[in-house]
Order: structure tokens, then sequence, then C-alpha cells
């Protein structure tokens, strides 16, 4: 009973932490909140012996894909090298280049910019998509003299939707899959329809909703936006190409995937010194992709698993599990997810059900239910994602206004509609 007041107590404060108090600073550096009620949660766990202190350390060293640490390399490395990508103007200037070929209308504009978000998170991820457009999307829009929200609406969804189809598209994606022994390939090949079925849904929705404040023309010329270091960000390009290659093949050659992950970004970053020393110059991109990588997302994530793990020892994972049952995994599960997100985070609610579904023997359809479920649920509320809750940051400080009830207004016109696709789909997919 102990362990459950610990868990359900740091995950409440987590979420007041991230509405009321998103940042710390302490002398010069900022500091997320959202850590640290749950960092402070696995302490008095382990400090009020709660859990086997010598099996979570044996866990953290073992050799098996479920390995936490694993998994934190491959989510920051795949960070890292999409952070590279941004650092020199290439998401940027895809922006721009979408812009060019509206040529002044905002359907034009509208689709083009969904389009090219939803490509983007495919191969990278959509924590970072959100950060880099959010900014670029304000700065056009008030030159423009255009309404925002069609268009931070569509980057936000569709990086949230797309993120699905991959392993590596979310943070959610890449545990879950992890803990179930999914690999690169088998979960493309049950997840690209129902990724597909929930984006034109969201996209369909999206349009309904905003065709009208689409219907005025675009008087902003598009600006020139110029790649400066073209050697350096074609090597960046290469890197990742051939490493979501090398992760499609992982599981034929034996390698895992977190350790491609980890040579691809070494490999970049070597690259890039020996760039920068022919060059005679401080590796600067190098330095930024370093400061800008989600560095407290590792407490998180391993005080999260203390936590799991404390309440898995006990049985409590594996009853709740029993009790949901596999009857009707793909719609409960999906269910369950979705809505936990929006209570406690999709990450601690990943985390936690990845514990119970492998606890409780439950079915691929429950682990490929809760990515969707994961994903989506991101926009039916500010908290159902750190990047709602980014997003949001960045639009109060371009003084955009959309409070908690217009995320629930989108939320309700088109997550709910979305999920369904998705789960219907994914249904039918485990079918055949």
């Amino acid at each position: 009973m102990l362990n459950i007041i610990i868990c359900c107590t740091a995950c409440l404060l987590m979420i007041v932490a991230v509405l009321l108090i998103p940042k710390l600073r302490v002398g010069k550096i900022k500091l997320d909140t959202y850590w640290l009620p749950v960092a402070l949660g696995a302490v008095l766990i382990l400090c009020c012996g709660q859990t086997n202190v010598t099996a979570i350390g044996k866990t953290l060293i073992a050799d098996t894909a479920v390995n936490p640490l694993k998994i934190l390399v491959l989510f920051l490395s795949m960070t890292v090298i999409s952070v590279f990508l941004d650092e020199l103007g290439f998401f940027g200037y895809l922006a721009a280049c979408a812009l060019k070929h509206s040529h002044g209308g905002q359907k034009r504009l509208f689709f083009s910019l969904y389009f090219v978000v939803a490509l983007l998170t495919v191969f990278t991820s959509n924590d970072v998509i959100v950060l880099s457009f959010t900014p670029f999307i304000c700065y056009f829009a008030k030159d423009a003299k255009i309404d925002p929200l069609p268009y931070l609406a569509a980057e936000f969804v569709a990086a949230n939707t797309w993120s699905m189809a991959l392993v590596i598209g979310n943070p959610t994606n890449i545990y879950l899959a992890t803990a179930y022994g999914v690999h690169f390939v088998e979960y493309l090949k049950v997840s690209i329809l129902p990724t597909l079925a929930a984006g034109t849904v969201s996209l369909a929705l999206l349009w309904l909703l905003f065709r009208k404040k689409l219907a005025t023309p675009v008087e902003h010329a598009a600006e020139q936006v110029v790649i400066k270091d073209k050697l350096s960000l074609g090597m960046g390009i290469a890197h990742i190409s051939v490493c979501t290659v090398m992760l499609a093949v992982s599981s034929y050659v034996g390698i895992e995937m977190w350790l491609i992950a980890l040579c691809s970004a070494g490999s970049l970053f070597v690259f890039t010194l020996i760039i920068s020393a022919c060059r005679k110059q401080a590796p600067r991109t190098l330095g930024k992709c370093l400061k800008r990588a989600p560095w407290q997302f590792v407490p998180f994530l391993l005080a999260m698993f203390v936590m799991t793990e404390a309440l898995s020892e006990q049985g409590t994972t594996a009853a709740i599990g029993s009790f949901i049952g596999n009857d009707l995994a793909v719609l409960k599960y999906g269910a369950i997810s979705f809505l936990g997100s929006n209570l406690i985070n999709n990450i601690p609610m990943s985390v936690f059900l990845s514990s119970m579904i492998t606890s409780a023997n439950a079915s691929a359809g429950a682990m490929y239910a809760t990515v969707i479920g994961s994903n989506i649920g991101a926009f039916f509320t500010p908290i159902g994602a750190l990047a709602g809750l980014m997003w949001s940051s960045i639009l109060s400080e371009h003084d955009i206004k959309f409070g908690y009830k217009d995320f629930l207004k989108l939320g309700l016109t088109v997550a709910i509609p979305t999920l369904a696709a998705a789960l219907g789909t994914l249904y039918l997919v485990l079918l055949i």
C-alpha cells in the first residue's frame, strides 16, 4: 500500500509542478520540474525498503532489451542526431520551402506544412519537430498577419500522430516495444496501417475545423533560408538515413538498436570534430546539440523504472493486468493509455502499462494499443505529453492564447475520432 501511495503522490505532484512551476532557476541554470517529484518518489521507495535494490541494480546492468539504460541511449542518440539537423537549419529550410510552394494560398500552405511535419516526424522525433517548427509558425503568422492556430494545430497533431509509425518516433514507442520484445520491422508491419488511418482522419478533421480561417490569401513573401554548412548537413542526413536503415535490419544482423543509434551519433560527432579541425573552427554545433539534449529525461525514466519495479515486485501491476484481462485488449488498453496519459502524462503511463502488460502476459494487441493511446493522447489535453506542455509554453511566449479549454476542444474534435480510427484499424490488422 505504501508503494501505491508514494507512486500516486509523485505522479500527482509531477502534474502540479508542470502546470504551476514548470521551470526552476538555479543560478544561471534552468531546470524543468517534471522529474523532481518522480525522483523524490523513487528515493523514498528505496529508503523505505519497498523494493529490492540489488535486483534493480542487476536489471540496470543486465544484457536484456528492456534495460532502461539501453532505452535511454537509443532515445538520446536519436534525439541528438535530430537536434544536429535542426541546428544546421534543416527543419527551418523545409518549412520555408513549404511556404514558398504555397503560392500565397493558405489551403496549400496548410496541407504542405502538415505533410512536411508528418514526414519528418516519422524519421526523427515528435518532440524535436514540435520544438523546431512551433517558433517558425509563430513568427511567420505574425509577420503575415494571419491566424497561426490552424498551422499550430496541424503541426502538433501531425507530430503526435505520425510518431506512431516507427519505434523511434516517440520515447513511449521505444519503451513499450522494447519491453515487449518487438523489433523495428515487426513493429512497422503492424503500426503502419493504424498510423495511416489516424493520419488521414486527423487531417480531414483539422481541415473541417479550420477551413473557413484558411480562405484568405497569404500576403507575406517567403524568405530565403540559406544552409550555410551544406557539408555538415549532408553528413547529418546521411547519418540519420543510414541509422534508420540499420535499425530496420537490426534484428536480422543481430545488432541491438541502442548500439546502432549510439554508433551513429558517435560517428556523426567524430566527423563533425574532424571537419571543425580542418576548418580550424570550434565545434559549436556539437556544443549546442549537447546543451539541447533532454538530459533531465534520464533521472525521470530511471525514477519511473524504480517505482514500477516496486509495484511489480508486490504484484500490483500483475493484479491490475489480470483484472483488465485479455478480452477486448485493443479497446481496453487503448482507452486506458489515452486517458491515463492525460492524468499522469504519457511517459509514466507507458512505463506503468509496460510493466502491467509483460507481467500479466497480455497480448501484442495490448502493447500496440498502448502505443496508439500514448501518442494520440498527447493532443487531447496539455497534460498528455511533455511536448504539449512545451508547445503551450512556446505559445505563451509569443502571446498566442491557447488555454486548457481550447486544447480540450481540439482534443474532443480531433483526438477521439483519430483514436477510434487507429484502434479500429489495429484490430483489423491483428485479425489478418
